[in-house]
């Protein structure tokens, strides 16, 4: 299994600021629509059923855009262990030409769902999201 975690966003009509191209609010959801997805793909039944991650830092750098209907594949991983509730994910963004276009570091904390409290990651929670 990869740390690593792919997906593709196209830009709709409903990403487009006055500009021209994708808000950069959007950014931000994709952000979050990657991360879910990779917790999702890689996360137990009863992991998440368990436990749910809620962001607390976003850190990004534009270095350019999309317009209506082009694409971007982005890229997820977790660049180191937990630090105690907490981790941060790395998220690129590559426009058609594989440069990185946005860059982002997250840090999301995780809360027991039942108690609605932070919670230490546990070692064989995080083991599948951390490189061999």
């Amino acid at each position: 299994m990869t740390a690593r975690f792919t997906l593709t966003f196209t830009a709709g009509p409903e990403h487009i600021d006055v500009l021209g191209h994708v808000n950069n609010a959007v950014w931000v959801q994709w952000m979050e629509a990657i991360a879910t997805a990779h917790w999702e793909a890689v996360g137990s039944a009863e992991a998440l059923a368990r436990w749910v991650w809620v962001v607390t830092r976003h850190e990004i750098d534009y270095r350019g855009n999309i317009r209506l209907g082009e694409s971007v594949a982005a890229e997820t991983f977790i660049p180191e262990a937990p630090s105690g509730a907490r981790f941060d994910r790395r998220v690129d963004f590559r426009n058609a030409a594989g440069k990185v276009i946005v860059s982002a570091r997250t840090t999301w904390a995780l809360i027991e769902q039942t108690t609605g409290r932070l919670t230490r990651v546990p070692p064989e929670l995080a083991a599948p999201f951390l490189n061999p």
